[in-house]
């Protein structure tokens, strides 16, 4: 699998995009910096969205995709999201309020979009890949992804404060190359962390001790874009990587 990091901030300034990250050019790992990050071109290979909940800095380049692609694919561009999040989508979103609703427009037999709902902690299938997604720790309903294809597989943990089931998915999890692992605030805002489901330095260091990572690299992203070098100075010693914005990684 191919990995490009198209964005892997909590927020956008100019010089950061919000989470989005895209495996083999045709599967999307959120939807925070498609249409600020692809061509055009490469904006019609996405066949897959997988959507890890509905806040707005993880969906919001949905409607500019649609816009962006109508007449231009032969089928329609999948998100797959959770029920609960299927259903913010469909109504906060896709509503003909906010956005015209895509996934009836050009007809509702050939949309430009199409929403599958899965159950939060199911196990499916998506083209070529095998995703579990994993329950974690947030306001909404979040999931957390293991992706796996060729014998292989990706981890993304989702928007979470501490959780255990994560971790016990992980470690069942045979041929982890790396885990996608979210970071947002310093130590000095546990507190908003806490109650946000969010890990700091601190969380993510004791949260670590509960992963058998099996030389598994761990790369951190979703850094609130106020407190990035404070983040990469209390993240300094710890056995990850901190996610910068164009990398690429095979596994």
């Amino acid at each position: 699998m191919k990995l490009n990091v198209l964005g892997c901030h909590g927020g956008e300034l100019p010089t950061c995009r919000s989470t989005c990250f895209l495996v083999d050019d045709v599967l999307a790992l959120d939807a925070g910096a498609l249409t600020g990050t692809l061509s055009l071109e490469q904006l019609c290979k996405v066949d897959h969205i997988l959507v890890g909940h509905s806040h707005f800095d993880h969906v919001k380049d949905l409607p500019l995709l649609a816009d962006l692609v109508i007449g231009r694919r032969d089928k329609p561009v999948t998100i797959h999201a959770s029920r609960e999040c299927a259903k913010a989508l469909r109504d906060n979103m896709f509503n003909n309020a906010l956005w015209p609703d895509f996934t009836r427009i050009p007809t509702r037999a050939k949309p430009v979009l199409r929403i599958q709902s899965f159950r939060a902690g199911s196990t499916f299938e998506v083209g070529p890949y095998t995703v579990r997604s994993v329950p974690v720790s947030h306001p909404v309903e979040s999931c957390g992804f293991i992706v796996s294809k060729g014998g292989a597989a990706l981890a993304m943990s989702g928007d979470t404060g501490p959780t255990d089931k994560l971790w016990k998915a992980l470690n069942e999890t045979k041929n982890l190359k790396a885990l996608l692992l979210e970071a947002s605030f310093p130590n000095s805002l546990q507190p908003l962390a806490d109650i946000s489901g969010h890990l700091t330095p601190r969380t993510v260091a004791s949260e670590l001790q509960k992963f058998d990572r099996k030389g598994a690299s761990v790369l951190l992203y979703h850094l609130k874009p106020a407190f990035v070098s404070q983040l990469k100075k209390e993240l300094a010693g710890l056995p990850v990587e901190v996610l910068e914005l164009g990398d690429t990684f095979e596994f």
